[in-house]
């Protein structure tokens, strides 16, 4: 069954917003930890860097896509907001007047929808990622939600997937977002400095979408490669009597 999806995107924001003047949209609380700010850069760096969007729909050439980490998600002006550690959305373009508080947290009425999928990195045993965090993102008809637990603070496993299907949410085994383009997997190796494992997306394959870094680092490598090849083909054409710089 497929799972649930949002409502249309808005293409405006001249909308009729609600006074958000006595919203608590920053209060400066830190993160979690060391671990869970990288992890959170980790899931939102590489989209913006090596990730060409969601599958195009008919008559699109591409479509847009917001990749936040610790941006407080509302609902409605009345209500308090959660703030995911991740969260994507499809489908919707951020305002570049960030002076304006209204544009400064994701407010679901006016991007006319909510994100497709939310992450929560588990740092403790109070965050309330299996229960009262799990409620919300359902009644909010978030599509997937992802609960990430590197260091097995709720027990059982790393990496649980959960997928809207009508007014539920259904653990799935492989977190694939097929509406999304992309899915997750855990994978061994260093970022920044720093060794262990990681929850990193991935495309069809199961690669991982690389970060800047390491583009250019494969760019770089690529680029030494072929001029190591290039000076091997010269010699040879040398040891010929060839000169390989005659025109």
């Amino acid at each position: 069954m497929a799972p649930a999806t949002n409502a249309p995107a808005q293409t405006a924001y001249d909308v009729d917003d609600p006074d958000v003047s006595g919203l608590v949209t920053e209060d400066d609380t830190p993160v979690d930890s060391i671990l869970s700010e990288k992890q959170q850069r980790l899931l939102t760096e590489p989209l913006y860097s090596s990730w060409s969007g969601p599958p195009p729909e008919e008559g699109q050439s591409s479509r847009p896509f917001a990749a936040l980490a610790n941006v407080g998600l509302f609902m409605s002006p009345t209500e308090p907001p959660i703030v995911p550690d991740v969260m994507l959305s499809l489908d919707v373009t951020l305002p570049e007047d960030f002076s304006e508080k209204k544009n400064r947290s994701y407010f679901m009425w006016r991007f006319g929808k909510g994100p497709e999928v939310v992450i929560e990195i588990v740092s403790n045993r109070e965050g309330g990622e299996l229960d009262e965090k799990l409620r919300r993102y359902r009644r909010l008809h978030v599509p997937y939600y992802v609960v990430y637990d590197p260091l097995r603070e709720l027990g059982g496993p790393t990496l649980r997937t959960f997928e809207a299907r009508g007014d539920l949410y259904v653990p799935v085994e492989r977190p694939w977002f097929e509406s999304v383009g992309l899915g997750l997997v855990e994978w061994e190796g260093s970022f920044e400095g720093t060794s262990g494992a990681w929850l990193r997306w991935c495309t069809r394959d199961g690669r991982v979408v690389p970060t800047g870094a390491e583009r250019a680092a494969t760019a770089e490598t690529r680029a030494a490669t072929a001029e190591t090849r290039a000076e091997r083909l010269a010699a040879r054409l040398r040891a010929m009597g060839i000169d390989p710089d005659d025109a």
